[in-house]
């Protein structure tokens, strides 16, 4: 699992700079903006602040979009490296087993990460951020390397987000009837309830969305229904890879992809919301197009105009990005900050918060920046 070897020459910087963008906010960002919140004072920054935080249930906020944005960005990645391995004429069952072999690492290490050593197996959340991207790359792998067309994965692509709504919409539970969006009454839950081992992480408390055992935000359909952003990241690559077009027309093409995305998701969402935790099409429709003009503009930017020294800190993350969402929960990444800056916070008096925000963010990049200059990428 550990490789120390050189960047590839043709690797497209924008994507790691995408990808450590989406993961600068786990490591530390969100924090940041906490903290310069309380530093200005006055609550200044309260919608900012608000804006770092997921949405209750039905809306979007800016946080919703980190992990559809890193699925995305393994998505693109999925033709680029299927379509190279099949060009040097390898076949496509060591592709499959690979990808295989990827998802079961993935649903371990998401076990490690919700704490299996400390809390036994009759105790755990099975259901795990890396589990699902894990099985969503696995399932949108199988859909690149065995379809025959570019054609062929739009089409998934459709049947999975139509399959989706299809359930949530119009399938009538018992005691609950159809379409009922809500953390007791959406299907995804009963689905949970059904056929997810071990804790379920979410209840309900009044209207309240709370940690108890109704449903999972990262249950069996959220996971199908990721599934279709990951492929709509399969499809950004394919646009990528395209011989056909020049910088500038692969960058209008993703453009108005998600324009598209995002009227569909706009047009749809008054008869069936946009909600982060069970995982709606329109939900991924509204982030699958933000994730389209994220990806053009950053792909303008950085490998058509090669602006590309102001993008390195981000570039420095998204290079080990996996490491890093395990470094930060394993390791008490605040006492190590408190160890370092604990004595320069105390002498700052109101700005406290803040220089122990930025020297957190400055320990998880000082220990990357090492791992990025020694050329050693932990891959899954």
């Amino acid at each position: 699992m550990l490789k120390k070897e050189p960047v590839p020459y043709k690797r497209l910087d924008s994507l790691d700079a995408l990808r450590g963008f989406s993961m600068f906010w786990i490591t530390g960002g969100a924090a940041l903006v906490v903290a310069l919140n309380e530093f200005i004072g006055d609550n200044r920054l309260e919608g900012l602040v608000e804006q770092m935080r997921h949405a209750p249930w039905e809306g979007f906020r800016f946080f919703d979009l980190i992990f559809p944005l890193f699925m995305f960005i393994t998505g693109v990645t999925i033709p680029i490296t299927v379509k190279l391995k099949l060009a040097k004429g390898e076949d496509k069952w060591p592709l499959f087993l690979k990808s295989f072999k990827r998802m079961l690492i993935l649903i371990i290490l998401g076990l490690f990460y919700n704490g299996v050593f400390r809390d036994g197996f009759t105790n755990t959340r099975y259901a795990s951020v890396l589990g699902q991207i894990g099985i969503a790359c696995f399932l949108s792998s199988l859909v690149v390397i065995y379809s025959r067309s570019f054609k062929t994965i739009i089409i998934w692509t459709i049947i999975i987000l139509t399959g989706v709504a299809t359930l949530q919409l119009f399938i009538r539970l018992p005691g609950v009837g159809a379409g009922v969006l809500t953390p007791e009454g959406c299907i995804n839950g009963f689905i949970d309830r059904l056929f997810l081992p071990g804790k379920l992480a979410y209840g309900i408390e009044g209207k309240r969305v709370t940690h108890g055992g109704i449903f999972d935000a990262l249950g069996w359909l959220c996971i199908i229904s990721a599934t279709g952003i990951t492929l709509m990241g399969a499809i950004a690559g394919y646009i990528l890879l395209s011989k056909n077009m020049a910088g500038y027309r692969q960058t209008r093409i993703l453009v108005a992809t998600g324009i598209l995305l995002i009227t569909f998701a706009l047009l749809f969402s008054p008869y069936y919301p946009v909600i982060k935790k069970c995982w709606t099409s329109t939900y991924n429709l509204l982030a699958g197009g933000i994730c389209f003009l994220l990806l053009a503009m950053s792909y303008l930017i950085i490998d058509i105009w090669h602006f590309r020294k102001w993008c390195l800190y981000f570039r420095v993350i998204g290079l080990n990005s996996i490491f890093a969402y395990l470094f930060v929960r394993i390791i008490p990444v605040n006492k190590v900050t408190g160890y370092f800056f604990g004595w320069v916070a105390k002498l700052s008096g109101s700005i406290d918060q803040l220089v122990i925000s930025v020297g957190y963010i400055l320990v998880v990049w000082s220990l990357l920046i090492f791992l990025y200059k020694k050329r050693i990428f932990i891959k899954v």
